[in-house]
């Protein structure tokens, strides 16, 4: 309903259009209103603020803004209900439900069109701005997008800083009022980075009320746009977005007709409802791709953690410069601690092949690794070309003769000028030499000079990569790239983004205990992250002694990493000669599926633990996983999810009794069960601690002799 009002106050008129619209649940109301010609807009949970009155629109370099004297000219409404099933995914099907609200505005100074569409779901709300076709407004810069999310009170956030070109920080947890007193500690050292100027913050944002409610701030469908931020009045508790500006300071690049990425408020008095909602997904654009029948979700381990250790290195030589194209690499000196070399690489298959694993990462295969960190160099790297120790075609033969394919690595470098000048001969010699997926990594400053990783030029490179590797079926998994808005979706050989600070991080000075029951709060609710779990030992100095760094965790709790931390790219981080101690434990990595046809959220609190059950896509078997702090915590599940036509057999992978993810991380039991739908469990989980669990149907009578009931 239209509401048209006028209010006389001291002479002065005001103008209030306001507009209504409700989830189809009824559960959520949006309130649009032209106040004094101001868009803005509210959002309730029942009788509960969760976005109070907050303005809408944007600063434009060289012309009047688009923030005031405005005029409604139309407001449409629509309902869509549909159901669409993911290529990969933790739901077999999705569905997409949503009532939408289309306000139609003129700016009567300018008469500039702006268009804001609301869509209302069940779990929160997404809207964006749209800009027609029109003569008025075509070509346009962004100065500032000025988009409000008011919050309700001072409530506790999980936050870390915002940053123009890295998420790689731990979590803090506090008050909104803290975040300013708290940032300079929050700030740690990148090889790339770029503070916000003003008290920010990064989506996606987790927060909670005093009343128990959460709330999460994101955006989806970022194209052709550049990151968004959040930053923060911590006197009003009110988060304004900040956008990642080029070197010139502009922020974005407009030509109408244009859309702007969506912006995403999920809201729940539960927090299993966030870990479960589809809004992300959902505001983005079907597959683009007709067929994705070479898409699949993989499992692999990699010659990796024992460069990120300190073990081996990237380099095949110690000489500190050398050009491609000039250097002659079969003169000079290896320096014998070349991991990416054939021998090791075909040990690395054969373990594969052993356990069943369908890829193998190499990293430092290519030339260019003496000299290319934090030089800001162009010509660093070709992909082409391996060093003399490393044989492309015979390693390709016997990765083939196993059953088990390479997996790329592309380096930049930061250098993404140089990776489009190599892209088309890169992607064709992966096609040539049997490879389907690329892990690319962006560390370092962005070349051109002065551009951003979250900046709009960035943000269409990394687009542009997923692109053109689609038409050589390539799957990517992009490292230091822009965090995830749910394009995965559209472009489903995005396989895999890191984005985050993950496992590598536990060899630099390790991650909080809390880290992984937070990340999925927030980075996860753009998509999948590559985490590369699997660490079995938490003694970095074993692999390296002149690295003391702990992985905070229990061995318990990194087999459950694979049910928590989302992703259908999996890696079993760390070595095969640590793998082979505990045979027992690994066999979960080896069970553990990748692909799921349903999720659920048996208990969550951010930043306390998180307990998922995933059902294995095209079969009855379960898989659950529960990861902890730092607290030793008591785990109570129940087994209701299961047939109640069918007995299982549980295999518990949980922490011993003494187990402390400092003092005894490798304190592990393995128990088995017959379990039903009318089972439970109380399980105790160490500090850092967590647990495991493969449900698998059992088919013969003779499987659960001797087992006893849970």
């Amino acid at each position: 309903m239209r509401i048209l009002s006028i209010l006389l106050f001291l002479g002065i008129t005001f103008f209030s259009y306001s507009q209504e619209l409700k989830s189809p649940n009824g559960d959520f109301k949006l309130v649009f209103e032209l106040e004094n010609r101001v868009p803005t807009y509210e959002l309730f949970l029942g009788e509960q603020h969760i976005i109070k009155k907050s303005k809408l629109g944007f600063e434009l370099k060289d012309q009047e803004a688009l923030l005031e004297n405005f005029e409604q000219l139309s407001v449409a409404t629509a309902t869509e209900d549909n159901s669409w099933e993911p290529v990969w995914g933790e739901q077999k099907s999705i569905r997409n439900h949503y009532n939408e609200m289309l306000v139609a505005l003129n700016q009567t100074t300018t008469n500039r069109k702006m268009n804001i569409r609301f869509r209302l779901f069940d779990d929160g709300l997404g809207f964006r701005y749209e800009f027609p076709s029109q003569d008025e407004l075509t070509y346009f810069v962004i100065q500032e997008e000025k988009t409000q999310f008011a919050m309700a009170g001072d409530h506790t956030a999980f936050w870390i800083p915002g940053d123009y070109d890295t998420q790689e920080y731990d979590y803090t947890t506090s008050k909104l009022s803290e975040i300013p007193g708290l940032m300079q500690t929050a700030i740690t050292p990148n090889a790339s980075q770029s503070p916000l100027s003003v008290p920010g913050v990064q989506t996606a944002l987790m927060l909670k009320t005093a009343n128990g409610i959460y709330i999460n701030l994101h955006e989806a469908a970022l194209v052709e746009y550049p990151c968004m931020h959040l930053q923060l009045d911590a006197n009003n508790y009110v988060f304004e977005s900040h956008l990642t500006p080029d070197a010139l300071g502009n922020k974005g690049y407009m030509q109408a007709p244009r859309n702007t990425p969506w912006r995403t408020v999920i809201a729940s008095k539960n927090a299993g409802d966030i870990l479960l909602s589809n809004i992300t997904l959902n505001l983005n654009e079907p597959s683009k791709y007709a067929d994705t029948s070479w898409i699949k979700p993989v499992k692999y381990i990699g010659v990796w953690w024992e460069m990120i250790t300190g073990k081996s290195s990237w380099a095949y030589t110690d000489i500190p410069s050398v050009k491609l194209g000039e250097t002659d690499f079969t003169s000079l000196p290896p320096n014998g601690k070349h991991a990416a070399n054939t021998k090791k690489v075909k040990e690395y298959i054969d373990f594969a092949a052993t356990h069943g694993f369908e890829q193998v990462l190499v990293e430092g295969w290519n030339q260019g690794w003496e000299d290319w960190f934090g030089k800001s160099k162009d010509f660093v790297f070709d992909f082409l070309t391996p060093y003399p120790d490393f044989d492309v075609v015979a390693l390709r033969e016997y990765g083939k003769s196993k059953g088990v394919r390479l997996m790329m690595h592309h380096e930049t470098s930061g250098s993404v000028r140089n990776y489009e000048r190599f892209m088309d001969d890169a992607y064709q010699f992966m096609e040539d030499n049997n490879y389907n997926a690329v892990k690319s990594g962006y560390v370092g400053d962005i070349i051109p000079r002065g551009e951003h990783h979250y900046g709009q030029w960035m943000v269409n490179h990394y687009l542009y990569a997923v692109e053109k590797a689609a038409a050589h079926k390539v799957m990517v998994n992009a490292h230091e790239a822009v965090r995830p808005t749910g394009l995965s979706r559209t472009y489903p050989n995005l396989i895999g983004n890191e984005s985050a600070r993950g496992t590598e991080y536990e060899a630099f000075g390790g991650n909080k205990p809390d880290h992984t029951t937070i990340l999925p709060f927030t980075r996860l609710v753009g998509g999948p992250m590559d985490y590369t779990p699997g660490i079995f030992e938490p003694d970095v100095s074993q692999y390296n002694p002149n690295n003391n760094s702990w992985v905070n965790t229990t061995i318990a709790r990194q087999l459950a990493l694979y049910v928590t931390m989302y992703s259908p790219l999996q890696m079993a981080a760390d070595l095969p000669e640590t793998y082979n101690k505990h045979l027992d434990a690994f066999q979960f990595i080896k069970d553990v599926a990748l692909d799921w046809d349903k999720t659920l959220v048996l208990e969550a609190e951010p930043g306390d633990f998180i307990t998922y059950a995933r059902k294995e896509k095209g079969s009855n078997n379960w898989f659950v996983g529960r990861t902890n702090d730092e607290e030793a915590r008591l785990s109570t599940i129940n087994f209701n999810f299961l047939d109640k036509d069918k007995t299982y057999i549980a295999t518990i992978y949980s922490d011993a009794k003494n187990a402390h993810y400092k003092k005894n991380p490798k304190a592990y039991n393995i128990k088995k069960f017959r379990v039903t739908h009318k089972s439970k469990l109380k399980q105790p989980c160490a500090p850092g601690g967590g647990y495991a669990i493969s449900i698998i149907e059992a088919t013969q009578k003779q499987d659960l002799k001797g087992l006893k009931r849970l």
